[in-house]
């Protein structure tokens, strides 16, 4: 069996639920992507071109700080990194995380949430942060996913 690595960002706390319930489905370590410096929902609000988040999505090479690091990832096989969509993408943040860490040989398998808006471009921008990784298609869940759906979906790659 595979180690497995559970990684990601969550600004409102749906994210992490999803991503809590599919580690504990199929046994992969969890690990938060924090930034350094929170969002506030002021930095949050997609609506004002001048918030952060609309700034840093604006802004294709910004790579906000996180504040910790996943000790010894070497040891994983298989990261599944999850975000809320943004943008028709993945947040900054996650481009942050990609370049971190040395993905060769690792099976990176996207998912977000959303309420609507699909992965668009997210698959294909963390391929490209990630070379020597094999990182497959993505899949955006809904806030109450089940454990089934999740384990379901990802007994392919573990």
């Amino acid at each position: 069996m595979s180690k497995v690595l559970v990684a990601y960002f969550s600004a409102s706390g749906v994210t992490a639920k999803v991503a809590e319930r599919l580690a504990g489905e199929i046994g992969g370590r969890l690990f938060e992507i924090e930034p350094e410096n929170p969002y506030t929902p002021a930095d949050l609000d997609w609506q004002d071109k001048g918030s952060r988040s609309s700034v840093e999505m604006d802004d294709r090479n910004c790579r906000p700080a996180i504040r910790s690091r996943v000790e010894d990832m070497a040891q994983y096989d298989v990261v599944f990194v999850g975000f809320p969509v943004w943008w028709y993408r993945e947040p900054s943040i996650i481009d942050t995380f990609m370049e971190a860490y040395d993905f060769s040989g690792k099976t990176v398998v996207p998912f977000a949430t959303s309420g609507g808006s699909p992965l668009g471009e997210a698959g294909a921008n963390m391929q490209a942060l990630a070379s020597g990784a094999k990182v497959v298609n993505g899949k955006r869940f809904a806030a109450n996913a089940t454990g089934k759906i999740l384990a379901d979906w990802a007994a392919e790659w573990i």
